[in-house]
């Protein structure tokens, strides 16, 4: 008998496994965003199944909660259930590690090979960002019984540090639960910063327990406007506001997924709520009423009182001692100085400062941020705090254009990039939206748009240095529900997460042919979204859609 010579037997071995697991689900690491290198390795995959156990090589709790998160991706995506281990398993295995050689705190290496697959990240959070690579990764399906994971070696670290989404929750109330799946959704697109806005002329929505009428009285409207501020309400009381034990529990959920929450109180403008409940802050001494409509209103808080500065600070002393983050936000923007030039009171600061009225604004932030500074913590304003004499160590929030960023990193300012030009998804998706889609702000922001961002355009590398990282706002004049809040960040938020995570050259088109699989997910989720850059589609949710969508 002909004997074959063993390494044509390994050969035809390895030639069988190869062929066997590609008849299997197989995974696909081109996601969304797209990982720094993804090398392939000529070796067998790995296959998952159900006897694959993930274990975390480490007792640090936030390792252990990665874990758990793989596991359930895995059920969630595939119906698979992995085992979670404490213990060193002698089979298949996931092992998650820390490896402190990986130079960035949020980067991370994937290494496939047929015996293991190794997650390691230099922190839980890269760790965590590995997982979701991981998790965008799998074939979905109801119940798989095995998933291939081609060999390979993956090396990624995300471009900025402040990757970040706004939700306005004072125009509409949104619930705990929606703001728990804004957060999922934050995780699902690798980024850490949820900023929350939490007051405006329409709405107070945090519990200040030293100032109770702020629940009692500023959390709800009589009626909203119908439409683009027409003359007709809906003569229907709108409102709602978080308890400090709710906040908590938000506060951890994120942590949890590694999300910082950064918390925001707008002052000295946008403060009608606040007024209704506290007339005596204001220059006129009211009464006052919150906004039934949309806009900016002359009635701001009294920058000549001492009384404001007290409240303020009382506000934001229970703000820090809810919210962990290193950055508080305080607004800042749209604070018109009208009041401040008739008021006696601010007139007499502004000459005792040597101050204009159109300045006087400068001396409020300043001394609000000497307060937050004191708690250890720094603040972030919306640019129009750059029209007077600030603080270096101010951290600007670019909103009016990218232009107003660049001219705040060459001063020296940290900064955050918000345009209105690419990231305010409040705006249409489409030009000649019609009747198909529901009444917005106006504005036209599409996919493409967000996509071509270039958040440190104009400046040197030692300027660049102060661009902090960018975010994406989503403002709820005309936003009501939480399918249509899905609707307008979707998948305009996947676009924004390759402009925050992604080095070098970005590429649309390939961007585009990823693109469905992350959307598939999204229907694996529920998650609602738009469907112009994904023709014949329609999201697997019921609830809010525009009717031609």
């Amino acid at each position: 008998m002909r004997k074959i010579p063993t390494l044509l037997v390994l050969l035809l071995l390895l030639h069988v496994g190869n062929a066997s697991a590609q008849l299997l689900p197989t995974a696909d690491y081109q996601v969304v965003p797209l990982p720094e290198t993804v090398d392939a390795v000529m070796a067998n995959p790995f296959v998952a199944d159900a006897e694959t156990v993930v274990y975390a090589a480490s007792d640090d709790e936030a390792m252990q909660r990665n874990a758990c998160f793989l596991s359930e991706y895995f059920l969630e995506s595939a119906g698979l259930h992995l085992q979670v281990s404490t213990h060193k398993p002698k089979g298949k295995v996931i092992r998650l590690v820390l490896d402190r050689n990986i130079a960035s705190a949020e980067g991370y290496e994937i290494q496939v090979s047929a015996r293991e697959i190794v997650v390691s990240g230099r922190t839980p959070k890269g760790v965590f960002y590995a997982i979701q690579t991981l998790r965008k990764s799998l074939p979905l399906g109801e119940k798989t019984e095995r998933i291939s994971f081609p060999a390979a070696t993956i090396k990624d670290a995300p471009r900025f540090g402040h990757r970040g989404m706004m939700l306005d929750c004072c125009r509409h109330f949104f619930s705990v639960d929606f703001v728990k799946r804004f957060i999922d959704l934050l995780a699902m697109h690798n980024m850490n910063v949820f900023h929350w806005h939490l007051s405006d002329d329409q709405g107070w929505r945090i519990e200040i327990r030293k100032y109770p009428r702020l629940a009692e009285v500023a959390s709800v409207r009589p009626e909203t406007v119908v439409g683009r501020n027409t003359h007709v309400y809906d003569a229907t009381p709108h409102g709602g506001y978080y308890t400090q034990d709710q906040i908590r529990d938000v506060i951890r959920y994120a942590a949890e997924r590694h999300v910082t929450i950064i918390p925001e109180i707008d002052m000295p403008g946008h403060m009608l709520a606040a007024l209704t409940a506290y007339p005596e802050l204001g220059c006129t001494g009211g009464p006052y009423a919150l906004s039934r409509r949309w806009g900016i209103f002359d009635d701001v808080l009294c920058l000549g009182n001492e009384k404001v500065y007290e409240f303020c600070e009382n506000v934001l002393g229970e703000v820090i001692d809810l919210f962990p983050s290193t950055f508080i936000h305080i607004g800042g923007d749209e604070a018109p100085r009208d009041r401040w030039k008739e008021c006696p009171k601010c007139k007499a600061l502004a000459r005792q400062q040597h101050l204009s009225a159109n300045t006087l604004q400068s001396y409020f932030t300043n001394r609000i941020e000497k307060y937050v500074n004191s708690r250890g913590r720094r603040i972030i304003g919306w640019d129009e705090i750059l029209e007077g004499p600030i603080n270096q160590s101010a951290t600007i929030q670019s909103w009016r254009g990218a232009e107003t960023g660049v001219k705040a990193a060459k001063q020296g300012h940290d900064v955050i990039m918000s345009p209105t030009s690419h990231c305010y998804f409040d705006y249409q998706q489409v030009k000649d939206a019609g009747a198909n889609e529901a009444t917005l702000c106006g504005g036209f922001i599409p996919v493409e748009r967000v996509y071509s961002l270039d958040p440190v355009a104009g400046l040197t590398a030692a300027e660049a240095s102060h661009v902090l990282g960018l975010q994406a706002n989503l403002w709820t004049e005309y936003v009501a529900f939480p399918q249509q809040a899905e609707y307008q960040v979707l998948p305009r938020m996947a676009a924004l997460a390759e402009v925050q995570w992604c080095k070098g050259r970005r590429d649309f088109e390939n961007f585009k042919a990823r693109l469905p699989r992350l959307v598939d997910l999204y229907d694996r989720c529920g998650y609602n979204y738009a469907t112009h850059l994904l023709p014949g589609r329609r999201p697997k949710v019921e609830g809010f859609r525009p009717s031609g969508d």
